[in-house]
């Protein structure tokens, strides 16, 4: 058993409850063991080419029980940073995300930000560009989490993260994160939970991201050997509080 049991937990969705299109298995009896014993959970997530309602039904055709309101990714939270301010959008965001941007105001002339997102294959040097000159021009840089790469199921695909890498070199601007592994994004998650971060648990697959962030903002990170997990993760700097096999081993510590 994990000592001190955590009051919340946050899951991680792709590399912990599934790979792409495929269910991890365990995952579902998981989320209903933590609804068994009444532990709150969010799932967290840098996914950026869906919005909460399409992963939700994902989950749900996982047999994974889900609602909107229990998913937190980067399109929620740049939304709500986008209205909070009333600020104006270049959007490099999937057509499946733009659904947490309604009510925002796009510009494709001299917008405020630039919202930085998986556009996967959609990604051209002509797109590049043109967020390029956007930020020449003075909108800052908000990357939807700052993901390395991710697993499909035909192999590891490049994320969020290495495209705003390019776009900082090219124009000096460090970007602003809405999305894992910024501290304040899990700092978010806890106050919606209603527990400190030091009460909760962050499982994930990714090393940096998942562990290393929650750790950074006060959480505990549970190492899962799924998903983009690879052995050199363990020689890494940062140091999981805990490893397990699966998200099918969570009953055992819970």
């Amino acid at each position: 058993m994990l000592d001190p049991q955590p009051a919340a937990v946050l899951l991680d969705l792709d590399g912990v409850l599934y790979n792409d299109t495929h269910p991890i298995p365990g995952g579902a009896q998981a989320i209903q063991h933590l609804r068994s014993r009444g532990l709150p959970f969010r799932f967290v997530t840098n996914t950026t080419s869906k919005g909460r309602e399409a992963l939700a039904r994902k989950l749900n055709g996982f047999g994974i029980e889900a609602e909107a309101r229990d998913i937190f990714c980067p399109p929620f939270a740049a939304s709500k940073f986008l209205r909070d301010q009333n600020a104006s959008a270049a959007l490099f965001v999937a057509d499946a995300a733009r659904v947490e941007f309604e009510g925002v105001r796009e510009d494709t002339t001299q917008p405020d930000y630039v919202i930085l997102g998986d556009l996967g294959d959609a990604w051209t040097y002509a797109r590049m560009n043109a967020a390029l000159r956007f930020l020449l021009d003075g909108a800052q840089l908000v990357a939807l989490g700052m993901s390395r790469y991710w697993r499909a199921d035909d192999g590891s695909r490049l994320d969020v993260g290495p495209m705003a890498a390019a776009l900082t070199y090219a124009t000096d601007q460090q970007p602003i994160v809405l999305g894992k592994p910024a501290p304040d994004f899990f700092r978010l998650v806890a106050d919606d939970l209603g527990v400190e971060p030091a009460q909760c648990l962050m499982v994930g697959d990714d090393i940096v991201t998942d562990i290393g962030g929650a750790q950074a903002a006060g959480l505990r990170g549970l190492l899962v050997r799924t998903g983009k997990f690879r052995p050199a993760d363990l020689a890494d700097q940062v140091k999981p509080d805990c490893i397990l096999d699966s998200i099918a081993d969570l009953l055992e510590i819970l």
